[in-house]
């Protein structure tokens, strides 16, 4: 059997070789880089690598020859309609080559939900399924790591801003996801075709009060309307670009479209997840 896993040279996808080397033999797994260079780190772990692009298909080819099973690691969006085009090009491939088992890192709620994050997923998940290849959508909630830029802010000024109310997120480690996906991928346990992945229930007054316990200093909630949101992030330095994406998020957040309620993620892993302030305490140590 091999494994492989595309955007292994990033943070999701290196988390996950981490965890798939603990679960099949090193010799199975295969991490996809999009340069030499790029592969040239996971080969100094011993981990066999393929060149390949989301906007090449003929490398995709290439790359999934002999592949057996495919941990789908989404892009990040681009221009309108380019990560669905891009997706296509890996489904495509795989469908093409062989590849018997995808495990496709999806959103949270994707096919009941209309956002700016959902669709290309929805998409992917529908090609996915006309190819005819077994699969698994892993509807990934939210990662902890996506708040370090308020959290940074918080830090500095001692308030966390925020424009999504009293609405709740499925928070947790991206090591944890990706685990869950290892675990997917590999083989060795069901393969459900949807996994909702979310962690407890918990608002931005939570984090505010989980960050002042880590830091030892209180952290004041700091709930604002869209524009003073985008306007408090601008005076903290952020380029008007990245404050009004981040309230984009905010927005879809404060529709409820991360509000899940699902055991799937601890029955997956086998275990329960990180509690918040010892996540906290990891992703503060690595920023």
């Amino acid at each position: 059997m091999t494994v492989l896993v595309t955007g292994a040279t990033g943070g999701f996808g290196g988390y996950a070789i981490n965890a798939l080397e603990s679960l099949i033999p090193l010799d199975e797994i295969i991490g996809l880089a999009r340069s030499e260079k790029k592969a040239a780190r996971l080969e100094a772990q011993g981990v066999a690598t393929r060149i390949g692009d989301y906007a090449d298909p003929d490398s995709l080819d290439r790359a999934f020859a002999g592949v057996d099973r495919l941990l789908f690691v989404s892009g990040a969006p681009g221009a309108p309609g380019e990560r669905e085009r891009q997706h296509a090009n890996v489904v495509d491939a795989a469908k093409k080559t062989g590849v018997k088992f995808i495990a496709y890192t999806s959103f949270a709620q994707a096919t009941a939900v209309n956002n700016m994050l959902s669709a290309d997923h929805v998409a992917t998940e529908k090609r996915i399924e006309e190819s005819g290849i077994d699969h698994t959508f892993l509807r990934n909630n939210w990662y902890l790591e996506n708040e370090l830029t308020l959290i940074d802010v918080a830090k500095r000024t001692g308030k966390l801003p925020y424009a999504a109310g009293d609405a709740t997120i499925g928070w947790a480690l991206k090591s944890e996801y990706a685990r869950a996906a290892a675990i997917i991928v590999s083989g060795t346990t069901r393969t459900p075709k949807i996994l909702e992945l979310s962690g407890a229930a918990r608002s931005y007054a939570d984090l505010s009060a989980a960050l002042g316990r880590i830091l030892g200093a209180p952290i004041k909630p700091l709930p604002l309307t869209t524009e003073d949101f985008t306007r408090t992030l601008e005076d903290a330095g952020l380029p008007e670009g990245a404050a009004s994406g981040l309230a984009g998020v905010q927005k879809l957040i404060a529709h409820g479209d991360l509000e899940v309620l699902s055991s799937d993620f601890e029955k997956t892993l086998g275990h329960p997840l990180t509690p918040l302030d010892e996540a906290l305490r990891t992703i503060l140590k690595q920023a």
